[in-house]
C-alpha cells in the first residue's frame, strides 16, 4: 500500500494547535474501539470504528463549516468526532439508545443525521454501500439551484460525500459522478481506500482505483492525498477545500488508507486477513505522534492525553450504558410527517370553466406551482425545453421557468428519483418524472432505502418533500415496456404515499395537496387517460378546477352514487376502483341503472379505508377492480381487509376483478384487450352478485 501513496512525510507545517486537537481526537477514537471490542457481548449491534482512517477523516472534518453538508460512511465516527459530536453520543447509537441524536436507536453505528446551527449539516443516507452518492449529490444540486434562484445560502457552502473504494464500483455511483460533472455542481467526493470489500481484496473487486476511474468523467479533476499522515491530510484537503469553495465544480479526492480494525464486528479481520503486519506499517497513530514530537511536543504531554482520553472514554462507556432504551410507545413516531393539507379547499367546477383533460389540467397544476414557488423546480427525461415530456405533460414549462428549474435529465432513474432526497433537505421542492411505470424499477432501491426511511431514521429532521410521477397503464397497442401497471409493488413501502388521479379535476387538486405533503408522494398518471382518447373515457376530462383547489390525500370519492330504493331494497352493489377501473365500471353500470355505486379511491396509501368500509355495510356485496393482474395485487389486500372488518354486513364473498395473470401486457392489441378488464367483465361480475 505504502507504494501507492502520495504526500510528503517531512516535518509537519501544520501548526501545534492543530495537532494536538488531532491527536486528542484520534486517542478518543482509539479507546473507543478498543472498548468496543473490549465489550463484546455489550456492544452487540454490528458496527464499524475507523481505526486507520483517522487522519484523513479528522483532518476532513477540521476544514468544513456549519454552511456545508457532509455525508460520512459508516466508518467514519473520527469525521463525526472531527465535527464536534461527543463520543457519548456515538455511543448512545452504538448501543440504541432512546436518546441517540441521530435516530433515536433505530439506526446503526455511525449512521448520523444531524441538523445543528454549529456543525455541518448531515442529511439521512443508508447503509447500501454506494446508495449515499446520488443524495448526496442531490444537496449539492440543490446548493446550486438554489443560488441561481436568489434563494437564502451561503454561496461557498460546500458537500462531501464519503464513501468506501469498493463502493466506487457500484452503477448509482456513477449516474452521481455523471451528474455532478454535467452540472457542475459544488461536492467533493471523498474516497477512502483500504483495499477492502469486507472479504473481498481490490484486485477481486475492481479493474482501476477511483482515481483512475474517475478520470473518465470529464470536469471531474481528481487528487490523491496521503491517507496515514494527518499533517499531508490536513494540508492537502486545506488546498483542495479552497479551490472547491473558490470554484464550485466537483472534485474527487482518493485516499490510501490501512484498515487496522474489522470490517465490521460481525466481520472480524482474524477470519480473512493475512496483511495486518503490513498495514500496521502505515498506521497514522505513531505517523501523527512522531509529526507532533517534531513539532515540540514531548512524549509526557501526549501520554497525558492518551491516559486522559481511555479514562474519559471508560467513562463515557458506562454511561452510555446505562442510559435508557427507547420507549415501546415511540415505535411508530415519523413515518410520515403530519401534512397541512386535510380538507378540501377550492372550487371544483368554477361557474364558467371550460373542461380540460387530465395532461392540462397536470401541466397547469405544474405551471401554478412553479409560478408560486421558486423552491419548486421540475425534472426528469424529456420534460425539457425542446419536447416538454413525451406526453406533453410539461409542455412550455422550461420556457417559462428557464432551464434551471425544468430540465431534462439522463436515463438515470436512480438519480431521478434519489436526488429528490438531497434537493429536499437543502429546502426545494422537487417535482421529477419517470418516464413510463415500466422503468421505475432502478430509481425503487432510492425510493425503498433512502426517501422512504429519511425521515423515520432521521427523527423527523429530514423528511423528504418530493412528487415523483409515473405515467401508468395500458392505452391500446403501448406493448410490454410502456403499459404496465405496478402499485402492488410500490404500495408495501412504508413512509410513502401513493396518489392515482381518474380525471382532471382529482389531477389537479391531488398534485397541489402532493406538492405540499411534506412526505414523498408517487402520482401514477393514466396514460390512457391523458387526453380521454381511450372510448369511455371522456368523463375524465372536467371543467378545470380553480387555482387554489386542492384534495387531501387519502379521501376516496363517489363517482357513482346507487339509487336510494336500490340499496334499501338490498339491490346494489358497491365497486372499490380507481384509474381506468372507474370508467369500465362506469360502462358495465349502464346495465344495471341506479344499481351500482362506484368508489374512486384517488389515493391508495393512505388508502381510505373507512370509506371502503362504509360501502360494504351499505350495499353488502362488494367488487374491487384494478388494471393489475390480480394475484397477491393490492385489490386482493382490499378484499380481504373487507372480509376481515365487514364480515357480518356481507351477504356474498367480496370479488376482484383484474388483468390476467401474465408477465407483461402483450404489443398485439387483440391479446392486451383478452388480458385486461373491461366493461363486459366487469358488467358479469356485477350480474353475478347482484342475483347471488
Amino acid at each position: 500500500m505504502t507504494a501507492t501513496k502520495s504526500g510528503s512525510k517531512s516535518k509537519s507545517a501544520v501548526s501545534q494547535d492543530i495537532l494536538i486537537k488531532a491527536w486528542k481526537s484520534m486517542c478518543r477514537s482509539r479507546a473507543m474501539a478498543a472498548i468496543y471490542d473490549e465489550n463484546r457481548q455489550i456492544t452487540k449491534y454490528v458496527h464499524s470504528t475507523s481505526k486507520g482512517h483517522e487522519a484523513i477523516q479528522l483532518a476532513m472534518a477540521y476544514h468544513l463549516t456549519p454552511s456545508d453538508w457532509v455525508a460520512p460512511y459508516y466508518r467514519d465516527e473520527s469525521l463525526l468526532l472531527g465535527i464536534g459530536m461527543e463520543p457519548y453520543e456515538l455511543m448512545l447509537q452504538l448501543l440504541a439508545k432512546a436518546d441517540d441524536p441521530f435516530s433515536g436507536g433505530r439506526s446503526y453505528y455511525s449512521h448520523p443525521s444531524l441538523n445543528r446551527d454549529n456543525m455541518p449539516k448531515i442529511a439521512h443516507q443508508s447503509s447500501a454501500t454506494g446508495m449515499q452518492a446520488i443524495p448526496t449529490t442531490g444537496i449539492a444540486h440543490g446548493l446550486k439551484y438554489r443560488k441561481s434562484q436568489g434563494l437564502p445560502g451561503d454561496p461557498n457552502a460546500i458537500v462531501v460525500c464519503s464513501i468506501g473504494d469498493g463502493s466506487m464500483t457500484e452503477g448509482e455511483v456513477s449516474e452521481a459522478l455523471q451528474m455532478a460533472v454535467l452540472h457542475e455542481l459544488p461536492i467533493m467526493y471523498l474516497v477512502q481506500d483500504n483495499d477492502w470489500g469486507i472479504s473481498a481484496s481490490s484486485d477481486e473487486m475492481r479493474a482501476m482505483t477511483s482515481a483512475e476511474f474517475a478520470k473518465g468523467f470529464k470536469g471531474l479533476q481528481t487528487y490523491s492525498i496521503n491517507g496515514s499522515s494527518f499533517s499531508a491530510c490536513y494540508t492537502e484537503i486545506g488546498k483542495i477545500v479552497d479551490k472547491l469553495r473558490k470554484d464550485q465544480k466537483p472534485v474527487l479526492v482518493h485516499v490510501p488508507v490501512p484498515l487496522l480494525g474489522h470490517h465490521t464486528s460481525g466481520v472480524r479481520s482474524e477470519w480473512y486477513r493475512d496483511d495486518l503486519e503490513e498495514d500496521i506499517k502505515d498506521d497514522p497513530f505513531p505517523i501523527l505522534r512522531k509529526e507532533l514530537k517534531d513539532a515540540g511536543v514531548n512524549d509526557t504531554e501526549l501520554d497525558a492525553i492518551l491516559q486522559d482520553a481511555r479514562s474519559f472514554i471508560e467513562n463515557e462507556f458506562q454511561r452510555a450504558i446505562n442510559a435508557p432504551d427507547p420507549d415501546d410507545s415511540v415505535l411508530k413516531n415519523h413515518v410520515l410527517a403530519p401534512t397541512p393539507i386535510t380538507e378540501e379547499k377550492g372550487e371544483r367546477c368554477p361557474a364558467g370553466a371550460e373542461s380540460v383533460i387530465m395532461v392540462d389540467a397536470a401541466l397547469h397544476a405544474m405551471d401554478e406551482i412553479l409560478k408560486t414557488h421558486p423552491e419548486a423546480l421540475l425534472y426528469g427525461q424529456d420534460v425539457g425545453i425542446r419536447l416538454g415530456g413525451v406526453f406533453r405533460e410539461a409542455a412550455t414549462l422550461a420556457q417559462k421557468y428557464g432551464t434551471d428549474r425544468v430540465f431534462n435529465t439522463p436515463i438515470q432513474e436512480a438519480y431521478i428519483v434519489g436526488s429528490t432526497a438531497g434537493f429536499s433537505a437543502v429546502g426545494c421542492k422537487p417535482v421529477v418524472e419517470i418516464q413510463f411505470a415500466d422503468y421505475i424499477w432502478p430509481g425503487v432501491n432510492q425510493l425503498v432505502t433512502e426517501l422512504s426511511k429519511s425521515g423515520y431514521l432521521s427523527q423527523g429532521k429530514y423528511h423528504v418533500q418530493s412528487v415523483i410521477r409515473i405515467p401508468t397503464g395500458a392505452y391500446g397497442g403501448g406493448g410490454p415496456y410502456h403499459s404496465g401497471t405496478v402499485e402492488s409493488s410500490i404500495l408495501p413501502i412504508k413512509g410513502i404515499k401513493i396518489v392515482y388521479p381518474s380525471n382532471a379535476a382529482d389531477m389537479k387538486g391531488l398534485m397541489k395537496a402532493a406538492f405540499y405533503d411534506p412526505n414523498p408522494v408517487v402520482m401514477f398518471e393514466h396514460k390512457g387517460l391523458y387526453w380521454s382518447k381511450v372510448p369511455g373515457t371522456e368523463e375524465a376530462k372536467t371543467p378545470e378546477p380553480s387555482d387554489d383547489y386542492i384534495v387531501p390525500l387519502g379521501k376516496a370519492r363517489i363517482a357513482l352514487e346507487a339509487d336510494a330504493e336500490a340499496v334499501e331494497n338490498g339491490e346494489s352493489v358497491a365497486v372499490i376502483t380507481y384509474g381506468m377501473g372507474v370508467y369500465w365500471a362506469k360502462a358495465a353500470s349502464k346495465n344495471f341503472p341506479g344499481q351500482v355505486e362506484i368508489l374512486d379511491l384517488r389515493t391508495l396509501s393512505p388508502c381510505d379505508d373507512e370509506a371502503i368500509f362504509d360501502q360494504a355495510r351499505k350495499h353488502n356485496k362488494v367488487i374491487v377492480l384494478t388494471e393489475e393482474t390480480l394475484t397477491n395485487s393490492f385489490a386482493e389486500a382490499i378484499a380481504g381487509r373487507i372480509g376481515r372488518e365487514c364480515f357480518q354486513w356481507l351477504d356474498a364473498p367480496v370479488q376482484t376483478i383484474g388483468s390476467a395473470d401474465v408477465p407483461a401486457v402483450p404489443l398485439n392489441m387483440s391479446q392486451e384487450k383478452v388480458m385486461l378488464p373491461n366493461a363486459e367483465k366487469v358488467a358479469a361480475v356485477i350480474s353475478d352478485l347482484l342475483y347471488y
